[in-house]
């Protein structure tokens, strides 16, 4: 895959097309996951919402390619993908390691013009200036899937399947060594809206790490606190659907033309 020739139809899904919609929402998924994990949030919210999400390489139909083990990698193919594709002002979502990349195509985004970022809403993860040394990607592969147990992001039973946990390990660990080793470089902040969302007994982000996004806007901030770990999107989806949609609702640019 090179990178100067990108693809958006291999990165880019688009589950419910909803092209006259008030407001269009591009979602990023968290380490080991893919872009199925918001098929659930693209048929609710349809068709208020045209709702994309972005698939990695190494996963479900791109499982034969190599899976990238660099945020920057995953963000500059990101933004390039989804830069055909859009119009209006879409409002960016991440989960966990998705926050990350969300984060870095829109600072893209805003640096290199054209398609600028309504709001960009950040789920389960620290501030990018907030750091902690972390090593999941160097466990062996009873310690990477003792992680997702801890997370509670994947079906235990599921995890007891050595031939599914096989297929997924090799891009999940590489999502790990991505995020663990990101290391955010400093730059101008973003202009558009930060909504932080954030399980209270979340082990990956403390209140003052979810608070520390803050510092990488100069517009309007937002911090919301939900009950649940890691992934309290999952055990309560209705109540994370319906305050997200109170942002999209906010930062709605009017119909979002394809």
């Amino acid at each position: 895959m090179t990178h100067s020739l990108v693809d958006s139809n291999a990165w880019v899904r688009r589950f419910r097309p909803a092209p006259d919609a008030g407001s269009r929402l591009v979602c990023f998924p968290h380490a080991g996951g893919a872009a199925s994990f918001y098929f659930p949030v693209a048929r609710t919210l349809h068709p208020r919402v045209d709702v994309l999400a972005v698939q990695y390489p190494g996963r479900q139909e791109r499982r034969s390619e190599e899976p990238l083990t660099d945020i920057g990698t995953l963000a500059d193919l990101s933004f390039k993908a989804l830069r055909p594709v859009l119009t209006g002002r879409p409002v960016l979502f991440g989960h966990s390691m998705g926050a990350v990349v969300a984060f870095e195509v829109a600072r893209r985004m805003e640096r290199e013009g054209g398609v600028q970022p309504a709001a960009l809403v950040v789920s389960g993860r620290r501030a990018p200036s907030r750091r902690r040394q972390e090593s999941v990607h160097l466990r062996s592969d009873d310690g990477v899937i003792a992680e997702l147990k801890l997370l509670n992001g994947t079906d235990n039973s599921l995890l007891d399947d050595e031939e599914l946990v096989r297929m997924f390990l090799p891009a999940l660990r590489a999502d790990y060594r991505a995020v663990e080793t990101y290391t955010y470089v400093p730059g101008p902040a973003l202009g558009c809206p930060v909504t932080v969302f954030t399980g209270d007994r979340d082990p990956q982000v403390t209140m003052d790490e979810a608070l520390a996004w803050r510092e990488h806007t100069t517009g309007p901030f937002d911090l919301q606190v939900f009950e649940g770990g890691h992934f309290y999107l999952s055990t309560d989806p209705a109540t994370t659907l319906d305050r997200l949609e109170s942002v999209l609702r906010a930062h709605g640019t009017g119909p979002a033309a394809s």
